[in-house]
């Protein structure tokens, strides 16, 4: 009697563990579910407050540009206005009239470390007005560096280029007037023995006018 007694609640308790284990798997699945549902929506809204937050930041780059363009835009206007009273006799070329260039005299090959090799060749530049004055005409140049004495495909030594940005910062006026520019030759140039040509190209920003000029140097 005791003995069945004892195995009808063995088979209570297995039945229980039957039911139990089934339903704590179930929760256990319900929960990983429910977590994974929060994790994603939470990630959703995190990639669209991220969204959201460059959204604004490309809105207020362009705020910035429309009143860069609209600041400019007024600028335009008044100049605009400015040039219209203007007497047509003065507008255009006619502001000032770059007649020629000239190559300054001290323009030469120096020995700017004093090691006994000139290494160095310095261009002076001068614009000159329909009036003679030198002025700080806006533009680019081309300078060439040759040695004509010998044939043609060995002639040309070097040649530069200075745009209108960098030319603005080579200007002095001192006790000459001019843009001095420099170049480095030591590759170019073995020995200064023999007369060479510099040769000028200067590009005028106001009128597109090109100007032409060359100096032969000579060694001291």
């Amino acid at each position: 009697m005791r003995r069945k007694k004892t195995e009808d609640r063995e088979q209570k308790t297995e039945n229980r563990g039957q039911i139990f284990f089934p339903c704590l798997l179930t929760s256990v699945f319900c929960l990983l579910i429910f977590t994974s549902g929060c994790l994603e929506i939470n990630k959703e809204q995190t990639t669209l407050a991220m969204q959201i937050d460059k959204l604004n930041e490309q809105n207020q780059q362009l705020q910035k540009q429309v009143e860069q363009v609209k600041s400019e835009n007024e600028e335009l206007k008044s100049q605009v206005q400015t040039l219209s009273g203007v007497p047509e006799q003065v507008k255009g070329e006619n502001l000032y009239h770059l007649q020629k260039i000239r190559i300054g005299r001290y323009t030469n090959l120096y020995d700017k470390d004093k090691d006994g090799k000139k290494e160095k060749l310095i261009v002076y530049i001068q614009p000159i007005d329909h009036d003679g004055d030198i002025i700080k005409a806006a533009g680019d140049v081309d300078v060439q560096l040759w040695n004509l004495s010998k044939e043609q495909d060995q002639a040309l030594l070097g040649q530069w280029h200075v745009g209108p940005e960098q030319l603005k910062k080579l200007w002095f006026a001192a006790l000459m007037t001019h843009y001095k520019l420099t170049f480095d030759v030591a590759d170019k140039v073995d020995e200064f023995k023999e007369s060479l040509t510099v040769k000028v190209t200067f590009t005028d920003y106001l009128t597109g006018k090109v100007f032409k000029e060359q100096k032969v140097i000579e060694p001291r």
